[in-house]
């Protein structure tokens, strides 16, 4: 394969979340056919007994504490970027509106969630444990949700960088919602141990004065130690690298989510130096792992999606309705009030698009996969949890199913009204 299509081919299986989507068509097809041999699989031991720190290095584990450190690494990057001149969060009052909604998009699944569960359980039910699912349906998948608002609303429209932002927002707040209520909760918490991220922060600051232009130190060194800081306080682990990455020099101004290499190449050589993307560590943390981190997400959806159709449950259609029904009504009636107390919607967005954001915003897949196996130790809740992220996935292509139906009215409404103003300049 020639080196331009190779990557093209690349290209489009990161565009598409294609290895994500490979991983759960594999899990589940696995799961439903041979679930002891699945279970056997993702718990395999490449050493046996090999022990970290008091964890059994297993499949399970190398992904879910070790590679996921680098897909949170790559959502604070995204993060970190945003917050630059030019990004979605500044200048803040710009971001006012989807900032709101965001609120919307974490609160509304929320309060759905525990109205749910009043509905779905009784008081002779474990309550403490089901309440620890409440963080599941407040996450959007970035990546899924851009692929699918590009399709519905069409590329370069503006409800997608309100998506965008809203996504990246709600991952910030997810993050946080990670690192604070879903340690493990067998484990008190040890927060003494904190100040070796404090210590990974300090040397990371260090390295950024000097000047340091790779950022292979700052993630080989500070992020070790961010790591054991949150392992060692009994906190996932899986965060470490949201503490480091922002202090790796980035451009001047952001250059947008999800801009390919070949696009920074297309800016120019006197452009991109002037913004010092082509060599900011940032960027480069970001161009030379997304591959990696985007082709391993097959890995991730393969060990976590892997649950028995007899798993759905009552926790099922209580993650996927604060999911669709949290998320939708949230962002919508954030927007609104936004709107109405002086801080507008984007151009080019209404009521209608508005809706359909917050719709799409209740793909929760990939970090709500995460949350669920964070919230839950007992089986089947686990299992009934991951089914009602998995549904999650139906939002897309629901939504693009809506957007084009919508489309089609829309100019067809337009054609009409154009038609009559013709007859009537005519007549």
């Amino acid at each position: 394969m020639s080196e331009p299509k190779k990557r093209g081919f690349i290209n489009i299986l990161q565009e598409f979340s294609l290895p994500l989507i490979s991983g759960v068509a594999v899990a589940m097809t696995w799961a439903n056919l041979d679930h002891e041999s699945y279970e056997h699989v993702i718990h395999w031991m490449p050493i046996a007994d090999l022990k970290i720190f008091g964890h059994l290095v297993t499949h399970h584990w190398l992904v879910n504490d070790i590679f996921m450190v680098f897909f949170f690494g790559i959502a604070a990057k995204e993060i970190t970027e945003s917050c630059l001149p030019g990004g979605n969060l500044n200048p803040i009052a710009k971001s006012i509106n989807p900032l709101l909604a965001t609120l919307g998009g974490v609160v509304g699944p929320v309060l759905v969630f525990f109205t749910g569960m009043s509905f779905l359980y009784g008081p002779t039910d474990d309550l403490e444990t089901l309440r620890r699912g409440w963080g599941i349906p407040t996450a959007t998948d970035i990546a899924l949700a851009w692929l699918v608002a590009r399709t519905v609303f069409g590329k370069g429209h503006s409800a997608i960088n309100f998506l965008l932002l809203l996504a990246v927002a709600d991952d910030a707040i997810g993050l946080a919602i990670i690192a604070i209520f879903y340690g493990d909760p067998h484990l008190p918490t040890r927060p003494e141990f904190l100040l070796l991220i404090v210590l990974g922060m300090a040397i990371a600051y260090g390295m950024r004065r000097a000047e340091l232009k790779s950022w292979i130190p700052y993630i080989a060194i500070c992020g070790p130690l961010s790591w054991l800081g949150l392992s060692f306080a009994h906190l996932h682990p899986a965060l470490a690298l949201v503490f480091i990455v922002p202090f790796l020099p980035g451009p001047r101004r952001d250059i947008g989510l999800f801009v390919e290499q070949d696009e920074v190449d297309r800016m120019g050589e006197e452009l991109a130096e002037d913004l010092h993307i082509e060599h900011s560590p940032l960027h480069q943390f970001e161009h030379q792992l997304k591959l990696f981190v985007d082709l391993g997400l097959f890995f991730f959806a393969f060990t976590n999606a892997g649950v028995e159709l007899a798993s759905i449950g009552s926790m099922t259609w209580l993650i996927f309705g604060s999911l669709v029904i949290g998320k939708t009504t949230g962002i919508t009636l954030m927007g609104l009030i936004g709107s109405k107390i002086g801080f507008p919607l984007p151009a080019r967005m209404g009521v209608r698009e508005l809706v359909m954001a917050g719709f799409v915003a209740a793909l929760g897949l990939t970090v709500a996969l995460f949350v669920a196996g964070a919230a839950f130790t007992d089986p089947t809740l686990l299992g009934q949890a991951k089914m009602g992220s998995l549904f999650s996935g139906f939002v897309g292509l629901t939504a693009i199913l809506l957007g084009r139906s919508l489309g089609r009215n829309r100019r067809k409404a337009e054609e009409e009204g154009a038609g009559e103003v013709a007859a009537t300049s005519a007549s």
